[in-house]
C-alpha cells in the first residue's frame, strides 16, 4: 500500500473505533482485528503502519473526536509529512480544506479533571498514554532450569519479570515452561498485599477471569479459595487456567446481580480474607486501552461508584471478626479510590486502614495507597487493606 492509502485506512479504522466507543460496541482491538480481516490486501507492514497511526490518534485525544478525519487532520497540522499524504488521489485522503473541523482536547477528558486524584499531575497524565511494558508473574517451581535476566526482574514484594511491549510470549522460555502468566505489576502488588498465607478461607468477590485468584492460590495452596463473579463468560475462563496451573483449591461461584449476599449466605462471618477488585472506570489502564476515555461518561461513573459501594457493604457482612478486606480499583479517580474507602470507613467506624509498615510501594491516599505509571512504573491502581479494630 502507498503511504497515503495507509493514512486513509487509518482514518476508516478510527471511524469504526469512534462509532463503537459512542455506541458501547466492541473494544478497539476487536474492531481492528475485524477491520483487517476484510482487507486481506494489506500486508503485515501495512497493518502495523495503519494501526500505529490510528492508535497515535486515540492516545492524542481524551475527548472522543467527531470522526477519524478530524482527528488525523489535527495530527497533520503538527506533522508536515503526514499532511503531505492528503493528496486526494485514488485511495488517499481528500486534500485538506482550511475550514475543515479539527478534533480538540487534551489527554484527559475535561470533565474528568475534577475527579482525578490530586497526585495525577501533568507528568502522570502524560505517562498514562505511554506504551505499557509486558509484565509476567512467575511460578518459580516451574523455572528451576531457566535463567532469567536479573535486570528485568520485578523486586519484592512481588516476583515478576518485565518485558518490552512487543515481546513474543509464544517463544519466551518461562511461558513455554508454564512458569509465567501475564499480569501487570500493579495487579501483582494487590495480590501480594492480600498476604494470602495468613488466611484459611479467601473470597475473591469480583474474580473475573481469575488473575488475582490464581496468585492467591499460588501463595497459599492450602487455603479454601472461592472465586465469584456475575459474568459467566469471564468466570468460566478461570477453570481451565486453574487446572493448567495446578490450583486445585479454587472453587467458582456464579452470582446473580443484586443477590450476591443471599447466594453467599452460608459464608457470612466465615471469610478470613475478602478481595474486592471492583469494576471501575479503568482509568489506570489507559496505557493499554486509551479508547476507554471515550466510553466513560458522568452517568457511567456514577453507576460504577454505586456498584463499588454496594460491593463494600457485601464484603463487610461476609467477613469474620478478625478478617481482612482488600479493596482495589484500576482507577486514578478519587471517587472510586480514596473517597470510596473514606465513605465506607465513616459508615463502619470499627474498621481502619491496615497498610503494612514495610511496604513502600505507591503513595499514601487516605486509608490506602495509589500506584501510578509515572511514580511506580505500573498500571494505575488504588488499593487499601482494612481490618476491624
Amino acid at each position: 500500500m502507498r503511504p497515503d492509502a495507509r493514512v486513509q485506512s487509518a482514518i476508516e479504522l478510527l471511524d469504526a473505533i469512534i462509532l463503537a466507543a459512542r455506541d458501547g460496541g466492541a473494544a478497539a482491538d476487536v474492531i481492528a482485528s475485524r477491520f483487517f480481516k476484510t482487507r486481506r490486501y494489506a500486508g503485515s507492514a501495512d497493518r502495523r503502519a495503519i494501526r500505529d497511526l490510528a492508535w497515535a490518534a486515540i492516545r492524542r485525544f481524551g475527548e472522543r473526536p467527531a470522526n477519524g478525519r478530524a482527528a488525523m487532520l489535527t495530527m497533520a497540522d503538527a506533522d508536515s509529512a503526514l499532511a503531505a499524504q492528503f493528496t486526494g488521489a485514488s485511495h488517499a485522503p481528500a486534500s485538506i480544506a482550511p475550514t475543515e473541523g479539527r478534533a480538540t482536547g487534551a489527554a484527559v477528558p475535561q470533565w474528568l479533571h475534577a475527579h482525578l486524584d490530586p497526585r495525577i499531575d501533568a507528568a502522570e497524565q502524560a505517562a498514562l498514554l505511554e506504551r505499557a511494558p509486558l509484565d509476567l508473574r512467575l511460578y518459580r517451581a516451574r523455572l528451576a532450569d531457566i535463567a532469567l535476566p536479573e535486570g528485568a526482574l520485578l523486586g519484592a514484594p512481588i516476583d515478576g519479570l518485565r518485558l518490552p511491549p512487543d515481546s513474543d510470549l509464544a517463544t519466551h522460555p518461562a511461558v513455554i515452561a508454564g512458569g509465567a502468566v501475564v499480569q501487570d505489576a500493579a495487579s501483582q502488588y494487590v495480590a501480594a498485599l492480600c498476604d494470602a498465607p495468613r488466611h484459611r478461607t479467601i473470597l475473591d468477590l469480583c474474580a473475573g477471569a481469575g488473575g488475582k485468584t490464581l496468585a492467591l492460590a499460588a501463595a497459599n495452596p492450602d487455603a479454601r479459595i472461592i472465586a465469584c463473579d456475575i459474568d459467566r463468560g469471564r468466570l468460566q475462563r478461570l477453570v481451565p487456567r486453574a487446572e493448567q496451573m495446578g490450583a486445585a483449591n479454587i472453587e467458582t461461584r456464579l452470582l446473580n446481580p443484586g443477590q450476591e449476599l443471599a447466594m453467599l449466605a452460608e459464608l457470612v462471618g466465615k471469610i478470613d480474607l475478602l478481595l474486592v477488585d471492583a469494576p471501575c472506570s479503568g482509568s489506570g489502564t489507559w496505557r493499554r486501552n486509551p479508547e476507554a476515555r471515550w466510553r466513560l461518561t458522568p452517568k457511567r461513573l456514577a453507576a460504577l461508584t454505586a456498584a463499588q459501594a454496594s460491593l463494600l457493604e457485601i464484603a463487610g457482612k461476609l467477613l469474620a471478626g478478625q478478617g481482612s478486606l482488600v479493596y482495589a480499583v484500576c482507577s486514578l479517580l478519587q471517587d472510586e479510590g480514596e473517597g470510596q474507602v473514606r465513605r465506607w470507613l465513616n459508615a463502619n467506624p470499627d474498621w481502619q486502614g491496615d497498610w503494612p509498615a514495610d511496604w513502600a510501594v505507591g503513595r499514601a491516599s487516605g486509608a490506602g495507597r495509589i500506584l501510578t505509571p509515572h511514580h511506580d512504573g505500573c498500571d494505575g491502581f488504588f488499593v487499601a487493606r482494612l481490618r476491624c479494630r
